[in-house]
């Protein structure tokens, strides 16, 4: 089964750790975040991965080679100009069916397998994985009705859909993806929609952490040893 992992980007906002290593190899716990992805993927049975390299390139290839001492196989697609969080997917070779696609920056215990078993089942041409948060809202809110407030709520907490940064993809999405240009997520998500092609959500609530931004890091290594055998089942606690 196929995956991409999305490596690319700089991680400004993880600086200045990022100004050494690439984010996706900061350590969570004794390894990086990207050896984790790598042994969770495998376990599922994903093991053909690409990884959509840019900054820092030749340090995440030098550090997984070919894949092989891990029981997986691993090509590299190396960006020589940012493109997105998708766009290096029409460079890529196309595969005959779905792909998973991933950030190099998640800590989740997602089910992939199942997770893929959801989209094919569905038939739409993306599933994104997602979760309902809560939003807060750090400001008095008016409930109104034409130019009258009905209500009035101090610091109300929302809530929505999040994406998790983990998708089930078919390859015909790279048809609505520009060549050579710069192409984030929503720009695919609204390319489709307005091309009438299905998106689907896949809810869970799975441990998921969206490793952006340092205080995440930092919450990222205090949870790692005690989900370690729910990320990890097999490897010592």
């Amino acid at each position: 089964m196929e995956v991409v992992i999305m490596t690319g980007g700089k991680g400004m906002r993880m600086a200045p750790y990022t100004k050494v290593l690439p984010k996706g190899l900061l350590p969570v716990g004794e390894q990086p975040i990207l050896e984790i992805i790598v042994k969770q993927l495998r376990n599922y049975g994903f093991t053909s991965i690409t990884m959509a390299c840019g900054y820092l390139s030749g340090l995440i290839q030098t550090y997984f080679g070919d894949g092989s001492s891990r029981g997986v196989s691993i090509s590299y697609y190396v960006e020589n100009e940012p493109l997105g969080t998708v766009g290096p997917i029409k460079l890529i070779n196309r595969w005959p069916g779905p792909f998973l696609l991933i950030n190099c920056d998640v800590l989740t215990t997602l089910d992939f397998s199942r997770f893929r078993d959801f989209h094919i089942q569905g038939g739409s041409i993306l599933t994104i994985a997602s979760q309902k948060k809560g939003i807060p809202i750090e400001l008095g809110v008016l409930e109104t009705q034409d130019e009258y407030v009905t209500n009035f709520v101090e610091k109300p907490t929302r809530s929505a859909y999040v994406s998790m940064g983990i998708y089930m993809m078919n390859p015909e999405v790279a048809d609505y993806i520009p060549s050579h240009q710069y192409f984030d997520i929503p720009d695919l998500i609204h390319a489709l929609l307005a091309a009438n092609e299905k998106v689907r959500h896949y809810e869970n609530n799975d441990f998921w952490l969206d490793i952006g931004r340092p205080a995440d890091y930092t919450l990222a290594n205090e949870q790692f040893g005690k989900l370690k055998s729910l990320l990890l089942p097999g490897e010592p606690v």
